[in-house]
């Protein structure tokens, strides 16, 4: 299957294949972007660090593409890790909980904060924001297992919560600036 041929369903295949952590190591914003970019012809199979070989050989094989080592420049295949909040030096920033895909954060600001390891996918999105170095990327537990579906379920609802927030806001917004303006056309009058 060449770029060209593909379509929505092939983009729902490859995305299917696709670990989901939402880490964007493959250069896209989530991991249905980057599965549109391999259906199109625009990205390689190989810029996957959390699927790694195995990811690779699904896509080459759903694909009819040869095999491709994983790409350097995207990172490292290593073992599953989760995210954990040294909480004697979490300060409540609430930095953390933005960057995270799949909601594995629960704190508010100025609150200590925690992951939930069983959600977490080991993204690293929320390393960089902290500003104490409080959070550490440490083997997953025995018994967490990457969960593809629930994770995607899990981006999704959170993708679709914050773009309803984004909406109320706006319209917030609008109808201020109309309260506004009919404020400024009375006082005018």
């Amino acid at each position: 299957m060449t770029g060209k041929e593909c379509g929505a369903s092939d983009t729902a295949r490859i995305d299917a294949l696709l670990p989901q952590t939402q880490c964007t190591r493959c250069g896209y914003p989530g991991c249905r972007p980057y599965a549109a970019a391999i259906a199109s012809g625009e990205a390689q199979i190989n810029q996957c660090p959390p699927g790694g070989a195995a990811t690779i050989h699904a896509l080459a094989d759903l694909l009819g593409r040869d095999f491709m080592a994983l790409n350097p420049a995207n990172g490292i295949e290593t073992a599953a890790c989760v995210a954990w909040i040294d909480e004697a030096r979490c300060i409540g920033c609430a930095r953390c909980l933005p960057p995270c895909p799949v909601d594995a954060i629960v704190g508010a600001s100025k609150y200590l904060h925690t992951v939930i390891a069983d959600r977490c996918t080991g993204c690293e999105l929320c390393l960089a924001p902290c500003p104490v170095d409080c959070i550490e990327m440490r083997p997953a537990p025995a018994s967490w297992t990457n969960q593809p579906e629930l994770n995607r379920a899990r981006h999704d609802a959170r993708t679709h919560r914050l773009e309803r927030r984004a909406e109320e806001r706006r319209r917030e917004i609008a109808a201020l600036k109309a309260a506004a303006m009919t404020a400024a056309g009375t006082a005018a009058s």
